[in-house]
């Protein structure tokens, strides 16, 4: 267990660092793109890291409640819950000027934008942390990058794992020692930039709320993500991408790790744009996508020991607006 003082005082603060976080934890049905919110917490706190106050929330998420055996919330509870439109107001109140802080942020911050899109709004965040990738920069010792892990690191106790509210409290309490240490040695925090979800199609429709699963089993093969299948890239490779020229259809493209757009929007619009999304790096791969070229993931390795160019999100989006026709 690791504790720190509070020597970091308001006087020594870095200027830089955001005036308020909203701590964020959100239980959903599943993990695909239509998949809805069932419950959901907010801690607001100060610019140090103090709790101000809390929110929470059950959702009913007008279908099946998905994994029960996970966060416990079954049909019975969730059928006279509000809905989402219903708590969007005082939800956004809760996040507004703050920078949403998330174990896993890219999750709970897709989840949340897709349900704003659904009631045709916006929430009002514009800032992200991610508290794994915080650890990661602090160099924090732990065997995994869990919640689990980092509550017991600064010594949280964790009451009900998969509960919002809880996990929601378990992680406002370890993200305060995260940010004095953060604030102590001068590191730079990992924000990355949330654009609001504008794009929105619905799926075809899952059973409503009352038709439940009733297991793992049954919850994997009805609500899991499936694998999208797209139709081949008809272009040929043109080869790797050259710095400072444009992309050609046909250019094998992968992508790694968070992203601001919707991961599958900006799938969808590398396919329009005649591109071919690659679900791996090899030789021939084009080009990797990733906004944090350092993380030893598989696919930054292979792109690294293969020469594959990297660029961000933000040079890629760029990239995409100019895409140069297919030769012949």
């Amino acid at each position: 267990m690791t504790v720190l003082d509070d020597r970091t005082t308001a006087a020594t603060w870095p200027a830089a660092y955001p005036e308020g976080y909203a701590v964020v934890d959100v239980e959903t049905t599943g993990l695909a793109r239509d998949d809805r919110i069932v419950s959901a917490a907010v801690y607001r706190l100060d610019a140090q890291g103090n709790v101000e106050d809390h929110w929470y929330t059950l959702v009913n998420p007008e279908r099946d409640p998905g994994p029960v055996w996970i966060h416990g919330l079954t049909t019975d509870v969730l059928e006279g819950a509000p809905l989402f439109p219903e708590i969007a107001t005082e939800f956004a109140a809760r996040l507004d000027g703050r920078v949403l802080v998330a174990h896993n942020a890219m999750f709970d911050w897709q989840m949340i934008a897709r349900e704003y899109a659904r009631a045709e709004s916006a929430a009002p965040v514009r800032q992200r942390l991610c508290t794994i990738a915080l650890a990661k920069e602090l160099s924090l010792p732990l065997p995994n990058h869990k919640l689990e892990s980092l509550a017991a690191h600064f010594g949280v106790v964790q009451r009900r794992a998969h509960n919002a509210l809880d996990d929601a409290r378990v992680l406002a309490e370890a993200f305060r020692p995260s940010l004095h240490a953060a604030a102590e040695r001068g590191v730079r925090l990992p924000l990355l930039e949330c654009r609001p979800l504008t794009e929105w199609a619905s799926s075809p429709e899952r059973p409503r709320i009352g038709h439940q699963a009733t297991g793992p089993s049954s919850y994997r093969m009805n609500s899991w993500r499936p694998s999208r299948k797209r139709p081949p890239c008809p272009y040929p490779n043109p080869g790797r991408y050259e710095t400072d020229k444009p992309l050609k259809q046909g250019m094998r493209v992968a992508f790694s790790g968070d992203t601001s757009v919707d991961r599958e929007l900006l799938e969808d619009r590398t396919v329009d744009a005649g591109l071919h999304v690659a679900g791996s790096v090899s030789r021939l791969t084009s080009l990797l996508v990733t906004n944090d070229p350092d993380a030893a993931t598989s696919k930054t390795v292979k792109a690294k020991s293969f020469g594959t160019p990297i660029v961000d999100e933000a040079a890629y989006t760029q990239l995409l607006r100019d895409v140069t026709p297919a030769d012949g």
